[in-house]
């Protein structure tokens, strides 16, 4: 017996209904006109599956976050805290995340004198080249920049006065030539008057002249070989070979270094043998000077070590000695010029580089903490102290200015207790969350 078929016309998707003993679906579209379509049952089946399978998967899916989301708050709830102490579960994740370390000690400075300075050149390791004679300027065989070993030639002077050096030399040396001529003369003179006196051939006032030339003819040779090495010397400082005329005169370096000024060209003609035509510098050794206040100045020594940093290598330090602590305080600073040599082999170092001295007076062995363990809140400077495992006790320390990886502790910790040094700020983060 066929059964009348009941249609509802529901809001949502299309409605199911039996007609004859076969599911059929009913299109909203078509509700208003109770047209039904007919659906197979397999069809049918096969969407009612799909459906189930995609509510069951969303019931999954929530079910597991729930799960999760609970499992969280089961953890924050479980970390018991109090006003000073925070304990977290042993098997909370939280602890993972969290390194404990014991508190060390180092030797750390106590007085420490800081001032700012800057690099100089070395004064003692400074030539500054003038021309040895008037004359023109042949040749220069350098630039700014270039480093000259000593000895080596700089430039090269035509000047009148290597002439006359030239021209003094040959006449001192004709000197000696004549003098000793005449000196032999003198000699011979005096042994011939010394034998006829002897045969009573000459009178004694004849032999006491002959002598009195000869000994005159000595001094005469004496003289001449000084003006002749007098005018010899003038040629070994004016770099002339005797007895070569139109030689230049070659100015060399007194120092290895690099040239650090000129002002000297080719060609020029200088007359003022006073004015320096270039400065050479020997960078292997420079020094830093500085400023430090004269209430410190008590705790500088000479030739004490002193540490130097400097602006364009951040990070790295330096060491030098003290060379020079000035003798006089400067009126308006109030400041005492301090000068500390630094070695500089790689010419790293450059003249006018910025930086700062330190200079510790003493020395204490306090505890130390990593930077990353001490927390900055409310003006003060906390850490956390393991009292037990994962529990923390939050306290307070003073603290002392930071020296390399370590921030000296004068009070708060003693050597040994275990400190959180890394993770402090997870900690620290729980604190405020719970309380």
């Amino acid at each position: 017996m066929r059964l009348r078929a009941f249609a509802l016309a529901l809001r949502g998707p299309p409605a199911i209904c039996l007609f004859a003993g076969y599911p059929a679906v009913i299109d909203r579209r078509f509700s208003d006109h109770a047209e039904f379509l007919y659906k197979p049952l397999p069809e049918v089946i096969s969407m009612l599956l799909v459906f189930f399978i995609v509510v069951c998967l969303f019931s999954a899916g929530c079910s597991h976050t729930d799960l999760r989301s609970t499992a969280v708050k089961a953890n924050v709830e479980e970390t018991a805290v109090s006003p000073d102490f925070i304990a977290i579960p042993k098997q909370s994740n939280m602890l993972e995340q969290i390194r404990v370390e014991p508190v060390q000690t180092a030797a750390v400075p106590t007085d420490e004198v800081v001032a700012p300075g800057k690099i100089e050149v070395n004064p003692n390791r400074v030539s500054h080249i003038v021309a040895p004679v008037a004359g023109q300027v042949a040749d220069v065989f350098v630039k700014i920049g270039d480093f000259v070993r000593k000895g080596e030639p700089v430039m090269a002077i035509h000047s009148p006065d290597s002439e006359s050096a030239l021209s003094a030399h040959l006449q001192a040396e004709a000197a000696v030539t004549l003098a000793k001529s005449a000196e032999l003369k003198a000699e011979m003179d005096y042994n011939r008057t010394k034998d006829l006196f002897q045969h009573e051939a000459m009178a004694q006032k004849d032999l006491l002249a002959a002598e009195t030339v000869w000994a005159q003819s000595k001094a005469a040779t004496e003289q001449a070989n000084a003006i002749r090495e007098q005018a010899k010397n003038h040629l070994t400082v004016l770099g002339l070979q005797p007895g070569y005329f139109q030689q230049p005169v070659v100015v060399r370096s007194p120092i290895s270094g690099k040239v650090l000024e000129m002002s000297v060209v080719s060609g020029e003609y200088r007359n003022d043998t006073n004015a320096p035509l270039m400065t050479i510098a020997d960078l292997s050794s420079v020094w830093v000077s500085a400023d430090v206040p004269e209430s410190y100045i008590r705790f500088i020594q000479l030739q004490e070590k002193v540490g130097i940093s400097l602006v364009a290598y951040p990070g790295e330090a330096f060491e030098g000695h003290v060379s020079r602590i000035a003798d006089t305080v400067n009126p308006q600073t109030r400041t005492v010029k301090v000068q500390a040599e630094i070695q500089n082999p790689s010419g790293r170092l450059r003249s006018e580089m910025f930086g700062s001295v330190h200079h510790v007076a003493s020395m204490k062995v306090m505890p130390v903490l990593p930077p990353a363990a001490v927390i900055q809140t409310g003006g003060k400077s906390i850490v956390f102290v393991e009292v037990e495992p994962g529990r923390f006790k939050q306290t307070e320390v003073t603290v002392g200015k930071r020296t390399g990886d370590w921030i000296p502790v004068v009070s708060g910790v003693v050597r040994g207790d275990r400190i959180v040094v890394d993770g402090a700020m997870l900690v620290k983060g729980l604190f405020r969350s719970l309380t």
